[in-house]
């Protein structure tokens, strides 16, 4: 878990430094997806249909609010339809603004879920979207979702009843509104999805607003459970020809992908939980504290490793230059003593004969000359230790 939350703060960081080009691709990224499965539904004009237009008009919507993504989305699937019907053009344009009045009325800023609904429908996998806009959005997020179930249902319908419209006779234009109408308003396996999640919605919103613990799973497993059944009562009772099995496999599916957001946007610890008693001079206070799980990323320490070149012998350069300099300390000491001593001899009188104090004032000279370049020699020996050290 400590592995968990280091990356999840890692992540976090990296998305905080560098948001302003993330958002961009991201926007880029659901628009493209969002195009390309209209396109495999519907594809009836090829201009289209071109991937170079896809990428343009992506990557517009990349620099514009997220808003525009779904105007895009309908101007495509209108522009798909008319290459197929100009009556089922009216028609589906009408539904499109019904849709579009009561999203920016009701749940503006769930664009998300209208673009991601669709998607996950086509990735057998719809559940998710209820399940997650109950968690972390609002009651009013029914209205964003229904709209993304609707434009799903709606598309396939038009894609599974092509050749019927196809076939229909050029001059009967009521007859073909009257068909395309009817096979909007009378599909009952959108109903029954629409109210399967509208309910889900509403009941996982208020079972993650109440105050126990481990509140969000119980959430999003009672969702679960309730759009199963809501489905399969659904298709018992106006054969909506739903896959059972497909049904609990992607309900259990969108189980774990919720559990994941979970772990980004509600982590906490329920073994930690606290409850608080207060009161002011009008009320008492009963609070439950639930900490969240964090953890500080550890700072990274780096290590100065000596490259220098060890000394021989065992011994270390420091050593060996104290030892150096202590020597010729004492040598130059030595050699001064000497020097003085010299200079007194020369300067005391002689007690004996002169043939007697020439011989040993020569013979101080010359031991002091012999100190003087035992001194120098050490010196050298230091300064060539040095240069070697350096090197």
């Amino acid at each position: 878990m400590a592995t968990l939350l280091v990356f999840k703060e890692k992540l976090k960081s990296f998305y905080s430094k560098y948001e302003a080009y993330l958002v961009p691709v991201l926007k880029f990224a659901a628009a493209f997806v969002s195009l390309l499965i209209i396109n495999k539904k519907l594809g009836y004009m090829a201009q289209l249909n071109s991937t170079a237009i896809v990428l343009i008009v992506s990557l517009l919507c990349s620099f514009l609010p997220l808003n525009i993504i779904i105007v895009m989305g309908a101007a495509f699937s209108l522009g798909h339809v008319y290459s197929l019907s100009w009556e089922c053009v009216v028609v589906l344009l009408v539904l499109y603004l019904l849709l579009f009045l009561l999203y920016f009325r009701f749940s503006p800023k769930d664009t998300i879920a209208v673009l991601l609904t669709p998607v996950c429908f086509a990735l057998k996998i719809p559940v998710v979207m209820p399940l997650s806009m109950g968690l972390v959005g609002s009651p009013a997020s029914v209205v964003s979702v229904g709209c993304g179930v609707i434009v799903y249902y709606v598309l396939n319908f038009i894609n599974r009843n092509a050749p019927a419209i196809n076939s229909l006779d050029a001059d009967g234009s009521l007859v073909r509104f009257r068909y395309f109408l009817d096979g909007i308003l009378h599909d009952r396996a959108m109903i029954v999805a629409v109210a399967a999640f509208a309910v889900t919605v509403i009941v996982v919103y208020i079972i993650r607003r109440m105050p126990v613990d481990h509140c969000w799973t119980i959430a999003m497993i009672t969702g679960a459970l309730m759009s199963m059944v809501i489905l399969m009562f659904g298709d018992l009772k106006y054969h909506t020809n739903i896959s059972i099995m497909g049904t609990i496999v992607g309900s259990a599916a969108a189980v774990g992908i919720v559990k994941v957001l979970q772990f980004f946007v509600f982590n906490v610890d329920y073994s930690r939980t606290e409850h608080i008693q207060f009161e002011d001079d009008e009320y008492y206070y009963y609070v439950k504290a639930v900490p969240k799980m964090s953890v500080t990323i550890p700072d990274k320490t780096v290590t100065k490793l000596d490259t220098r070149k060890p000394v021989q012998h065992g011994e270390s350069a420091s050593s060996i230059h104290t030892a150096v300099s202590d020597s010729v300390s004492h040598k130059t000491s030595s050699a001064g003593a000497s020097s003085r001593t010299a200079s007194a001899a020369a300067h005391t009188p002689a007690r004996s004969s002169g043939m007697q104090t020439k011989p040993a004032a020569k013979s101080t000279l010359s031991s002091y000359r012999e100190q003087q370049t035992k001194g120098s020699h050490a010196q050298s020996g230091v300064e060539r230790l040095r240069e070697r050290n350096e090197k």
